[in-house]
């Protein structure tokens, strides 16, 4: 079972395999401290930065504006879901040093989670409210699937918002479809049971 750990994780040992906690400590304290300085002199009030902060103001606005109130604790319920998962599965790329975020509006927050907190999980919210049947919800799931893969990533990609390292927009395409799909069938059993 180690050996075939150790073989998946090769591309990304540095070669160091006896650390103390304290180093790893003492390297993560570095890496925080040089995160915030590159936020200061190179992300807060660039063109990136307000894109950033006025996209994820404006994509909020609209899901207030169009949430449908009587359903609120069912919709934000799954939207939650979205990004907890999206969250989780993002903090194991960048960890994998699969892809980073150079930019981000607040430094001390997670990488990018204005899109994992905010546009990936409205998107999929209004999906959810507006497309009751599965036909309709996966012919949607799959739009902005396809949309969040071949059209926005490689435009943050492009503004040097995201960078990727061993990864490929293709393998986005059905994560992003599958979660849509999973935590929709995981939010229909929750209500069958509530109901019963």
């Amino acid at each position: 079972m180690g050996c075939a750990l150790m073989k998946i994780f090769t591309p990304f040992n540095t070669g160091a395999l006896h650390i103390s906690w304290g180093e790893v400590v003492g390297l993560r304290r570095e890496i925080r401290d040089l995160q915030i300085d590159y936020w200061f002199s190179e992300t807060v009030f660039t063109f990136n930065w307000w894109l950033l902060a006025i996209s994820s103001i404006v994509v909020f606005v609209v899901w207030i504006i169009v949430l449908d109130k009587k359903r609120i604790i069912e919709i934000a319920a799954f939207g939650l879901l979205v990004g907890t998962t999206t969250f989780i599965l993002d903090s194991i790329g960048v960890a994998l040093v699969l892809w980073s975020y150079p930019d981000r509006v607040i430094p001390i927050l997670p990488p990018i989670a204005e899109i994992h907190k905010i546009h990936l999980p409205i998107t999929y919210m209004i999906i959810y409210q507006y497309f009751s049947t599965w036909r309709s919800y996966l012919v949607s799931v799959v739009i902005a699937s396809f949309t969040f893969s071949f059209i926005l990533e490689p435009l943050t990609v492009w503004l040097d918002i995201y960078k990727i390292y061993h990864w490929e927009y293709i393998y986005s395409f059905p994560l992003y479809i599958l979660i849509g799909f999973i935590l929709r069938a995981i939010m229909l059993k929750a209500r069958k049971m509530e109901r019963n």
